[in-house]
């Protein structure tokens, strides 16, 4: 029974060490690494990461190259679009959801969050904005995939979020994107804010859209 548990311990720290690796940028898009090159980045047995690497096959963050090891997703220009539409779709249910429900507390706090992070941009470019720009742009993403209210979807939306954290990794978040970016979510939340469903879907496509032309694969 105890063998069997610290099985089950050492694989959650080896699935949770790997999403790490995977979010953070450690390991990127289109990496290729051995079985033995993972152990030792993510400093777990090989039984445990074994099972991580299937798990990540299985959500198509990882490709598994017999003999070879792992490679971790592309950031090509059709998974891009592919995953950017996933997000805006369930994003915009999402929204439907919440404004169908009443269900808005914490706009104002988001707000504020991002017109700080636009006004910081606008105010200066420095190497400490892209990861706090990202944290705020998943903010509003997350407020949004919340609101579907089912864990089907939450669990499938969570598999997306980690593709679309390995595409975010490739490029880094430029000053006038990050401002254009703030501007964008902040139209989002003053549409959600008025509980308009309209507005509010068209703005996250236009976000969607401008999102694209950033990446170059509109």
């Amino acid at each position: 029974m105890t063998q069997a548990k610290d099985s089950q311990l050492l694989a959650d720290k080896a699935q949770k060490a790997l999403w790490t690796a995977l979010r953070s940028g450690k390991l990127r898009e289109g990496q290729f690494l051995s079985m033995s090159q993972l152990v030792d980045l993510l400093d777990c047995p090989i039984a445990a990461i074994r099972d991580a690497v299937k798990h990540g096959t299985s959500q198509g963050l990882l490709t598994t190259l017999p003999k070879r090891g792992v490679q971790v997703m592309e950031a090509r220009p059709d998974t891009i679009r592919e995953c950017l539409d996933f997000r805006m779709a369930f994003d915009q249910e999402g929204a439907r959801r919440r404004i169908s429900e009443g269900a808005t507390t914490g706009l104002t706090a988001l707000r504020e969050r991002h017109e700080d992070m636009r006004n910081a941009a606008m105010a200066a470019a420095g190497s400490h904005l892209p990861p706090k720009a990202i944290a705020v742009d998943l903010s509003l993403h997350d407020f949004l995939a919340e609101g579907l209210g089912n864990s089907l979807l939450a669990a499938a939306y969570a598999a997306n979020r980690m593709r679309v954290a390995i595409i975010q990794n490739a490029r880094p978040f430029l000053q006038h994107r990050i401002m254009s970016a703030m501007e964008e979510h902040i139209a989002i939340i003053d549409a959600l804010d008025r509980l308009d469903a309209g507005a509010t879907t068209g703005a996250i496509r236009y976000h969607y859209e401008q999102t694209l032309r950033w990446w170059g694969v509109a």
